[in-house]
């Protein structure tokens, strides 16, 4: 189960390369359900997404580079490329801030995943995220990867 908060990004933080980074590539062969493929550094994954917006069933699956390749070409739309910075905040979270590349330049969004819905709710965002986007189906990556522009 992924339970995921959204938001778009006013500043990024200071001292960004400071923190863990790396290049993510996904493409997506299906959008309903969202079937994809994603390259993180040397690791490779096919996920499955469930329906929703801030609560949905995921499932990863480990690929070899071949298949993630092989994949990739038969994706449907635009390839995902974007720089992810894994940035600690309180109780345990990380925020997952990505910096889009290539056709979503510019994009800048941050996601934050929570162990359940109470935490998601709660949850006070920094004052470096800005609009929360959780429910906008425009900022969900798949959809981005089918053009829809937001």
């Amino acid at each position: 189960m992924e339970i995921e908060r959204k938001f778009l990004v006013e500043t990024l933080p200071n001292n960004l390369d400071d923190y863990p980074h790396s290049l993510l590539e996904q493409a997506y062969l299906c959008t309903a359900p969202v079937v994809r493929v994603r390259r993180d550094g040397n690791s490779f994954y096919m996920t499955y997404k469930g329906g929703g917006m801030m609560v949905r069933e995921e499932y990863n699956l480990p690929l070899n580079e071949a298949a993630y390749l092989h994949l990739k070409e038969k994706a449907d739309g635009l390839v995902i490329s974007k720089t992810r910075y894994r940035i600690p905040l309180d109780n345990g979270l990380t925020a997952e801030l990505d910096c889009f590349r290539g056709d979503l330049d510019g994009l800048v969004m941050v996601e934050v995943e929570f162990p359940d819905e109470e935490s998601a709710n709660a949850f006070c965002a920094p004052s470096w995220f800005g609009q929360d986007v959780t429910l906008d189906p425009r900022y969900h990556n798949s959809n981005m990867s089918r053009g829809i522009r937001p």
